[in-house]
């Protein structure tokens, strides 16, 4: 066996060191950032977040490293709509039905406007408060809401879709919503 002396000992002892302890205590900047994503995502599950500085700042208290750049990209990967109330995150498909049933009062009418277009009436200024519960529904037949002042477009990915979408905000909203086929 070859004997290790002196400094080269001592860069032997740091090497092993440096590959055994190191790199289980070190996590990788991809874990560090699913670290600060999973954090987002359970503070905004508690609350709605005012700034982009509030997170940064939430963050920064827990360890994290953070930066308004960085958790702005994050809000963005996690899906995060910015509100009145500040930053959320979108709700969950189950909650669907919750989403639409909170502005059924708002709703005046339904109508395709050809194989992937809903056109759906709305009181006076409630449009994109009911473009927003859309939103947040996380239904797959929703490839995209606009809201205007009395209506949306809601697009959709095919007719199929189009028809399942008339059939659940119908349910949703607890009675039958106006259809103009």
């Amino acid at each position: 066996m070859l004997a290790v002396e002196g400094v080269d000992a001592l860069c032997a002892a740091w090497h092993c060191y440096a590959h055994i302890y190191a790199s289980e205590t070190m996590p990788s900047p991809a874990e560090l950032q699913s670290g600060r994503r999973l954090a987002i995502r359970q503070a905004l599950r508690q609350a709605p977040a005012a700034t982009q500085q509030d997170l940064v700042d939430a963050l920064t208290s827990q360890g994290f490293h953070a930066t308004q750049s960085s958790v702005s990209r994050d809000l963005k990967e996690l899906g995060a709509i910015k509100t009145g109330k500040g930053y959320e995150l979108p709700g969950s498909p189950e909650g669907g039905d919750n989403e639409v049933a909170s502005v059924a009062s708002l709703l005046r009418g339904l109508s395709p406007a050809g194989p992937n277009l809903l056109v759906i009436k709305t009181a006076i200024g409630a449009a994109q408060r009911v473009a927003l519960a859309l939103d947040r529904c996380g239904w797959p037949e929703i490839v995209g809401n606009v809201g205007g002042d009395d209506t949306v477009f809601t697009a959709t990915a095919t007719a199929a879709a189009q028809r399942a979408l008339m059939q659940k905000i119908s349910r949703a909203a607890s009675k039958p919503v106006e259809q103009a086929i």
